[in-house]
């Protein structure tokens, strides 16, 4: 890391960004070798992340080639004008970024206890309906497994 002094050391703080953060961005590389990047949402859970998906799509086609991936949340904080230069300018923020590799879990138990993972994280409140095993059948959950965890931070 280039700025040292930003690094986030604390394990529990990268998982509160984990936690509060609604949306990620994960990164494939695709079969013409160009990074794509998607926003997902997503579940921190069992320290790995887990994503729901179509299973047809760019994103599935690379995870089964067996394209390594990036996976990325920020927190902007605020910006912070320039008192000065104009490259002084910036924003307060958080972020997370993990390296890992990709798999589709094939166990439809486990698809159905990420998919109530990820309801109950985006939908704490409830109101929703069962799943139906039709639907977990045809819906894709990615498993992220962490290679490389980094955090950083401005905060002042």
């Amino acid at each position: 890391m280039r700025r040292p002094e930003r690094k986030i050391e604390d394990k529990k703080t990268i998982a509160e960004i984990l936690e509060r953060s609604r949306v990620g961005r994960m990164a494939t590389v695709n079969s013409r070798g160009f990074p794509v990047i998607k926003p997902v949402n997503f579940v921190n859970w069992g320290g790995k992340i887990y994503i729901h998906s179509s299973q047809k799509g760019e994103k599935i086609r690379d995870i089964r080639r067996g394209s390594p991936v990036c996976f990325e949340v920020d927190q902007p904080i605020a910006y912070a004008p320039a008192n000065g230069p104009a490259c002084m300018a910036g924003y307060y923020y958080r972020s997370v970024i993990i390296k890992g590799k990709a798999a589709l879990v094939r166990d439809e138990d486990k698809k159905l206890l990420i998919l109530k993972k990820l309801m109950a994280k985006h939908q704490p409140e409830g109101g929703y309906g069962a799943m139906a095993p039709e639907i977990v059948k045809k819906t894709a959950v990615i498993e992220i497994s962490i290679q490389k965890i980094t955090g950083k931070q401005r905060l002042g």
